[in-house]
């Protein structure tokens, strides 16, 4: 029995229409299988009637009327199946010899032999018969009748047509089961989905979609949505990590920013005095700024990623341009700033992106080179695209610690004390995921090596 709900199913309908196909396909090779046999078993029986024909016709010549009446009556008396039919009449139609006693009246000889298709009984039995004739008159107006009864050609054609029905009716049914059991696993394989989808939106996020180990497709589809459901998990997590980020980091200098501007009230009314607390109000209400501007770049860049929101752009320039810019604040701290840029490097990207990623790079490197150290920026092409990479010999990061202060408002412990958000390095690894580059931080010997890997 087949349920409702499959006959609704898309499977379903794909397997009736695969049945149907194929039904019509099985219906013409049935068709043509049938025409050939009843056209083999037609020509066969003409064949068998010709020769039969002739070969009386032969022992006309040779023994005349008397020896072919005398073959005729032996044949008649050996054909046991009785399938066989002979008449000898004269040029008045009247009986001489064989199984068949009335001439067939819508018959008129003329000459040549001749084929026809006929009713008639045989032996004066009341059954009527199909039969297949050939008809030549011999010399002395004298008629031969050579012909066979068709019934078992008859049940042969019955038993082909019927076998065959009967086969096309078996592969429909075949069909719709086979149909309805692959329905029924396609659709407990999309019940998986749903049912998980259901609990996902239910607020489950834990919730996966079931893989079943064979790789086959509704696996891959399977894996793809569990591995968007981790992203979208990951960025959750990361929406709320900012929020609390968000709630602790810029509480404390809104605090400050308030308490400050609460005691200038208390305090005399000195312009001095209120000018220095305007003062400090407004740089605390710029580091607020800062920070919300960086977050908002950091979620440009993630909003960004994989959409193709880029144009060409000259690398080399803009890795110069940005060089030619911290090169002087690096000679203030007495640090040797080299470049080492490969001329014409072009790729797509967001060049206001890039621009602040870099700008974080170099700040941070200058930043915390002490006096007397490096700074390296370079830019080679890569034999799997540019490399962009920025080292100085600063107190660099911990192995450890490398992934965390990938995440937004990390600081190490020995950054507290310098200013900062803590976004730096997150906006330069939204940036790389942006433009699908590998961002690497490694050891600088001393100090820190970051590296920026681009796709050809």
């Amino acid at each position: 029995m087949i349920r409702p709900k499959l006959l609704k199913t898309f499977s379903f309908r794909l397997a009736l229409w695969y049945v149907g196909l194929f039904a019509v396909s099985a219906t013409v090779i049935f068709g043509f299988i049938y025409w050939a046999a009843v056209t083999f078993m037609a020509r066969q029986t003409d064949e068998i009637i010709e020769t039969e024909t002739w070969s009386l016709a032969e022992q006309y010549d040779q023994r005349g009327l008397g020896g072919l009446m005398m073959i005729i009556a032996s044949r008649l008396r050996n054909d046991l199946a009785r399938n066989n039919i002979y008449m000898l009449v004269d040029r008045e139609y009247n009986y001489l010899a064989g199984n068949m006693r009335q001439w067939p009246p819508a018959i008129e000889p003329k000459g040549l032999p001749e084929w026809f298709d006929i009713s008639m009984t045989v032996n004066d039995e009341a059954k009527t018969l199909d039969a297949r004739v050939m008809i030549i008159t011999l010399p002395g107006k004298v008629h031969l009748l050579v012909g066979r009864e068709m019934s078992e050609v008859t049940r042969a054609r019955t038993i082909l047509s019927r076998s065959m029905a009967l086969g096309l009716l078996f592969t429909v049914f075949l069909g719709l089961g086979w149909g309805q059991v692959m329905s029924s696993k396609l659709l407990s394989r999309l019940e998986d989905v749903n049912r998980a989808s259901g609990e996902i939106m239910a607020g489950a996020m834990y919730r996966r979609i079931p893989v079943s180990g064979r790789g086959d497709e509704f696996d891959r589809l399977a894996e793809s949505l569990n591995a968007m459901l981790d992203r979208i998990g990951d960025l959750l997590t990361a929406v709320r990590q900012v929020s609390d980020n968000i709630a602790h980091d810029l509480r404390s200098p809104l605090t400050r920013l308030r308490s400050r501007l609460e005691l200038a009230l208390l305090e005399a009314p000195e312009p001095a005095v209120q000018r220095q607390a305007i003062e400090d109000a407004i740089d605390q209400a710029e580091g607020i700024i800062a920070t919300f501007n960086a977050l908002l770049t950091i979620a440009q860049a993630e909003a960004s990623a994989g959409r193709g929101e880029v144009d060409p752009l000259d690398l080399s320039q803009l890795v110069s341009d940005a060089s030619e810019l911290y090169e002087p604040l690096a000679e203030d701290k007495d640090i040797t700033f080299s470049t080492s840029v490969v001329a014409d490097v072009a790729l797509p990207g967001n060049r206001h992106l890039l621009s602040q990623a870099l700008t974080n790079l170099l700040d941070n490197a200058v930043k915390y080179t002490p006096r007397g150290g490096s700074v390296r920026v370079s830019l080679e092409s890569g034999l799997h695209g540019p490399v962009l990479t920025v080292a100085d010999s600063g107190p660099g990061i911990p192995e450890a610690e490398r992934d965390n202060v990938l995440k937004r408002f990390y600081r190490l412990d020995q950054s507290r004390n310098t200013p900062g958000n803590g976004l730096g390095l997150s906006l330069v690894a939204a940036v790389a995921r942006m433009h699908g580059a590998t961002l690497s931080l490694d050891d600088n010997n001393p100090g820190l090596s970051v590296s920026l890997h681009f796709p050809a």
